[in-house]
């Protein structure tokens, strides 16, 4: 094998076997240009179905569609080479039961490449956990906030303080106990966070959580600073994008408006002069 020979692809098996060891780094993803970009630097990548906000303005995450699923998987699929591609399943693609379950994830993988999916749920989609991966589709599990129920929850609030905290840890057992190789924990207390990542025995992914968890997950756009629309408390702003292209898009217009754009340099000659171009 050649020493500068890129490093195999990773799988949900992988990400499993990284319990209790190095932190899992994870973001979402969209778009091929932005795949190509964190290859380098994340275990898995997440096409997630809040690609319906920050992208495509929706309000929520509940009018994304399998279509948009499949059509930003295959984009992200792309731009990877090394690490893991999870993809959602949208909103009405498997609460129905694990058939119709089955049948999505199946198509989403074979559509798009993923090398897993990620559902939303706990004891209540066990059976579908379950029925998936027996039949060899890697699931990923997401407890504690599941945006796609956010209207049965009261808004995008905390879950697991006080009285919830019981229902929360034996969700994060039951999709264990189901065959999920790794378990999203939203928005839920650091003590609950930390307490559930010690039971189980598959890797917790942080999201609002805790710095105990066994790997963390941001939305990119969050991150970046490109999605201006609000910001949740447990995200960290690595960059301010949207201002920066706000004010790069401000001297362009100003230049074009004043005519000093184009330049003498970005137009061309009627006769070449030296190396065509």
């Amino acid at each position: 094998m050649s020493a500068t020979a890129s490093p195999p692809a990773l799988t949900a098996d992988d990400i499993r076997a990284r319990k209790g060891g190095d932190p899992v780094v994870s973001l979402t993803c969209y778009t091929t240009p932005m795949a190509r970009v964190m290859d380098a630097h994340c275990d898995f990548v997440l096409v997630g179905d809040s690609v319906g906000m920050v992208l495509h303005g929706l309000p929520s995450t509940l009018g994304v569609t399998m279509e948009m699923m499949i059509l930003h998987g295959q984009a992200v699929a792309r731009g990877l080479s090394h690490a893991l591609m999870v993809v959602d399943m949208p909103f009405a693609s498997y609460e129905e039961g694990p058939q119709q379950a089955f049948r999505n994830a199946a198509r989403l993988m074979a559509e798009t490449g993923a090398g897993a999916v990620k559902l939303e749920g706990g004891r209540h989609m066990a059976e579908t956990i379950g029925f998936l991966t027996a039949r060899g589709i890697p699931v990923m599990a997401h407890i504690g906030l599941t945006p796609q129920s956010v209207n049965t929850l009261g808004g995008y609030r905390v879950q697991g303080r006080d009285d919830q905290a019981a229902a929360v840890l034996a969700d994060a057992h039951a999709v264990s106990d189901a065959g999920a190789f790794a378990v999203v924990l939203e928005k839920i207390p650091a003590s609950l966070a930390d307490r559930i990542t010690a039971e189980v025995p598959i890797p917790t992914i942080g999201i609002g959580a805790s710095a105990g968890c066994d790997g963390q997950v941001l939305v990119v756009d969050d991150m970046l600073g490109l999605f201006a629309e609000f910001k949740p408390k447990f995200v960290k702003r690595y960059a301010d994008l949207a201002q920066q292209a706000g004010a790069a898009i401000s001297d362009y217009a100003d230049e074009v408006r004043a005519r000093r754009f184009p330049g003498p340099e970005h137009v061309f000659a009627d006769q070449v002069k030296g190396p065509a171009k």
